[in-house]
């Protein structure tokens, strides 16, 4: 099959859209994507400056995603004294996984020449993921306690690191998934703070100082396009799943999702697309209600709803065991 756009060999076909691409014509139509992306959700502030910098945290896990996110987004703002890209990569003491995909975030680094920093649950709290799930204190799967401690840990050090924003590499299926958990669950508090948490553009989230706030530039490009890009461009990503993954629900969710994208092809951008509305549209009702009062929690000091964080919970049962 040949390039809609050159005659040249085809090497992929979007289904969705009917387009057959080859390698050239596919990696422009990622990177074109993910820049889109970056100016409809206004990432880059009017008053951003070489002498009023903005500084980027990627969490870097070594994956896919967040390998691709970083290579675009390096190629995009390499020459722009205005962005400073920064690599965060969070260890979580998974032997034979982590240590591998650790050294692909490294190597990445090197290769474009950013500021990486690595932190992990072992120096951080004092436990390894291996041991958790091993001990499993709370009954729980194993990404419920890693789930905590990673937006924690990415929190900390965004906020330390002086970011201006966090960004992670969740692709189109990822954020499809989560919008269909939502609606299914019923959750619409839930909807209402995932926009102005990470999808709504940074001008009309409801402003908050708490947090650092969050982007996903790379959710409206499929898993299956990320991989591809990866390999086309010969990057040092670690494709291979987590030994301890067990997100039962979300796992029905994303088969549910293959079979309707399979059948209807476009549903997980028409998910996508109408969730992000109506997120805006919820997120505007509830916004000014203040819902529950945040405090610091008395163990770390971090922004929590409770008298001890989740995070802090959780460690004084695992140490207890």
């Amino acid at each position: 099959m040949n390039c809609d756009r050159c005659k040249g060999d085809a090497v992929m076909h979007a289904a969705y859209s009917g387009a057959h691409l080859c390698e050239a014509h596919f990696c422009e139509s990622v990177e074109r994507r993910v820049r889109r992306r970056v100016r409809r959700d206004d990432l880059v502030p009017k008053d951003a400056s070489p002498e009023n910098p903005q500084t980027w945290v990627i969490g870097l896990s070594g994956g896919k995603d967040s390998v691709v996110l970083t290579q675009i987004l390096h190629e995009t703002f390499a020459e722009d004294p205005r962005i400073e890209l920064v690599g965060l990569t969070i260890h979580e003491g998974i032997e034979g996984y982590r240590d591998k995909s650790l050294e692909a975030c490294v190597d990445l680094a090197e290769d474009l020449e950013i500021r990486h920093e690595v932190v992990s649950y072992e120096e951080e709290f004092g436990v390894r993921m291996d041991d958790v799930v091993e001990d499993d204190p709370e009954n729980m799967a194993a990404c419920a306690y890693c789930g905590v401690f990673r937006r924690d840990l990415l929190s900390t050090y965004a906020d330390e690191l002086g970011a201006d924003i966090l960004l992670t590499g969740h692709n189109l299926d990822d954020e499809a998934q989560t919008a269909l958990m939502n609606f299914l669950e019923g959750d619409v508090a839930q909807i209402a703070k995932h926009f102005d948490a990470s999808l709504g553009p940074l001008s009309e989230r409801e402003e908050q100082t708490e947090f650092v706030p969050r982007a996903k530039p790379l959710r409206d490009v499929p898993e299956k396009e990320v991989a591809l890009y990866a390999h086309l461009a010969d990057l040092p990503a670690h494709i291979t799943e987590c030994p301890h993954s067990s997100e039962a629900y979300r796992g029905e969710i994303q088969k549910l999702l293959y079979g309707l994208e399979e059948n209807h092809p476009g549903t997980r951008h028409s998910i996508i697309s109408g969730y992000e509305e109506l997120a805006g549209i919820v997120s505007d009702q509830y916004s000014g209600d203040d819902g529950a009062d945040l405090r610091e929690c008395v163990e770390c000091g971090s922004t929590t709803t409770r008298e001890v964080c989740r995070k802090c919970s959780l460690l004084e049962s695992i140490h207890a065991v």
